[in-house]
């Protein structure tokens, strides 16, 4: 049975599509049959990340109101045929998910796909909820700023409260994913640092995401930044996908910073 991995945070803009993206191509690159889904219904952006927007026939809506079948609204990533695309609806309402469809849906993926990526959108209303509600391990990404970390910290009192694991006694795996960390911008005390923010959250960390113009211009031609052999930001991702798969690789070391994650990580 595979394992449902929901990228969450509470705060909108803090990256959550850009790591689900770039975590499903490096799952499926490290060999693991990987479905990403976008449940940011009415604001889909996930196609775009993945460049798969002009390939999309059905979403997760059609399927769960039975107007197709799964295997026609699933789209196969054009690099990596390990990783298959389920979009979100662009014109339904938010609110149209329902709890058992969504289960039912999810059921029917573990059958047939190792990891099953969701990829949550911004708040915590119901499309929330249902994102978090059968996850086996959530990543909590979070900027390195005061409201970015609040938010975050909120998100994780309500996993660990309206889960399904967390409702039969048990607990949800969760793990931190810092994004967009600046080490100058750190020490001239402008920004949050790894420890600030793992204090605060008191989650074990899965990875740090240098801030990286690269991931821009990535979005925008449709081509996720894992693939750039030149991007930091690109080797941190690799790296994440490979601690979610249980390998102990250690942590980016910045350009032009020797020494700054030795100095917070030993």
């Amino acid at each position: 049975m595979g394992e449902v991995i929901t990228v969450t945070s509470g705060k909108g803009g803090v990256g959550k599509s850009t790591l689900s993206a770039n975590l499903s191509v490096g799952l499926s690159e490290l060999g693991k049959k990987v479905v990403v889904i976008d449940f940011d219904i009415g604001l889909r952006n996930l196609d775009m990340i993945l460049g798969l927007e002009n390939r999309i026939v059905y979403d997760v809506i059609d399927v769960m109101e039975g107007r197709c079948n799964l295997s026609q609204a699933l789209i196969n990533d054009k690099k990596s045929k390990n990783l298959y695309f389920l979009p979100a609806s662009q014109t339904s309402d938010k609110d149209i998910l329902d709890r058992n469809k969504v289960k039912i849906l999810l059921e029917d993926l573990k059958k047939d796909f190792d990891m099953i990526v969701i990829d949550s959108p911004a708040g915590i209303e119901s499309g929330f909820e249902h994102s978090i509600f059968l996850a086996d391990r959530a990543l909590i990404v979070s900027t390195p700023d005061v409201s970015a970390v609040r938010d975050a910290d909120r998100v994780i009192g309500i996993i660990d409260a309206k889960s399904e694991k967390a409702k039969n006694g048990e607990e949800v795996q969760k793990h931190v994913v810092i994004n967009r960390l600046n080490p100058e911008m750190v020490d001239s005390g402008n920004m949050l640092g790894v420890e600030d923010v793992l204090n605060i959250l008191a989650l074990p960390l899965i990875g740090v995401i240098p801030d990286d113009s690269k991931i821009i211009t990535s979005t925008n031609k449709g081509e996720p930044i894992y693939y750039d052999n030149e991007s930091e930001a690109a080797e941190a991702y690799r790296r994440i996908a490979k601690r979610v798969i249980g390998e102990d690789v250690p942590f980016l070391e910045l350009k032009g910073k020797k020494g700054f994650f030795k100095r917070l990580f030993g």
